[in-house]
């Protein structure tokens, strides 16, 4: 496929995307590195890497939470600069390689962290693998908000589902229970309103709270 370099857009995957696909990729990658996949701790370290990326963003989900560091990282390399490039990805590939910390939790963290690359590559907004150059590579198939956007998380859920044995609907339970766990409700409000008004809390939350269900720029 193609790779074209583009100038940086405004689109990027939900936050709560990135969570779905975090955890998906682990379902997945788990079993090929020898690990469980469907083991709690590594979805929810999954989860934690899918998110981490924009940590270079102060407003963004993580970095809303994580404040002075966050404002820091943004002012000495700017949003989508170095966590979001090909230095990134080499740091990630030497951390599975040579970090001292234990497999269980340094491989979904790494998983997760990769997958939000890969899902932001297929946006406008891209990623700037070449930096400190300014150019954004992008495959932008999906847009922010558009119909596509949960039809590719959708299938992701399904395609780890099937690989690791689990039905696409397993998937989703038992994604929803370890995001209920780990993360605040005002990231998914429907771990406090139960099933039948999940989808209108979250509608809900996203019209209040603009910036928790969609900044993973």
């Amino acid at each position: 496929m193609m790779v074209s370099v583009c100038r940086h857009g405004r689109f990027a995957m939900m936050a709560g995307s990135h969570v779905a696909l975090g955890a998906a990729a682990w379902l997945i990658v788990a079993p090929k590195l020898g690990l469980p996949p469907a083991d709690a701790a590594g979805l929810v370290l999954a989860v934690a890497g899918a998110l981490l990326p924009d940590v270079d963003h102060p407003k963004s989900w993580v970095g809303q939470r994580l404040g002075g560091l966050s404002i820091a990282l943004s002012k000495a390399f700017g949003h989508r600069g170095v966590t979001h490039s090909l230095l990134a990805i080499i740091a990630c590939g030497w951390a599975m390689q040579h970090s001292r910390l234990p497999r269980t939790i340094i491989d979904p963290l790494v998983t997760g962290y990769l997958s939000h690359l890969a899902a932001d590559l297929l946006t406008p907004a891209g990623l700037r693998l070449g930096w400190p150059l300014k150019g954004t590579w992008a495959l932008p198939l999906c847009r922010t908000g558009s119909a596509f956007e949960p039809l590719i998380v959708a299938l992701a859920l399904w395609g780890a589902g099937s690989a690791t044995g689990v039905s696409p609907a397993s998937s989703l339970v038992g994604l929803r229970q370890t995001a209920c766990i780990v993360l605040p409700k005002d990231f998914f409000p429907f771990c406090a309103s139960g099933h039948g008004h999940g989808s209108r809390a979250v509608t809900a939350d996203r019209v209040h709270h603009g910036s928790a269900g969609r900044e993973s720029i």
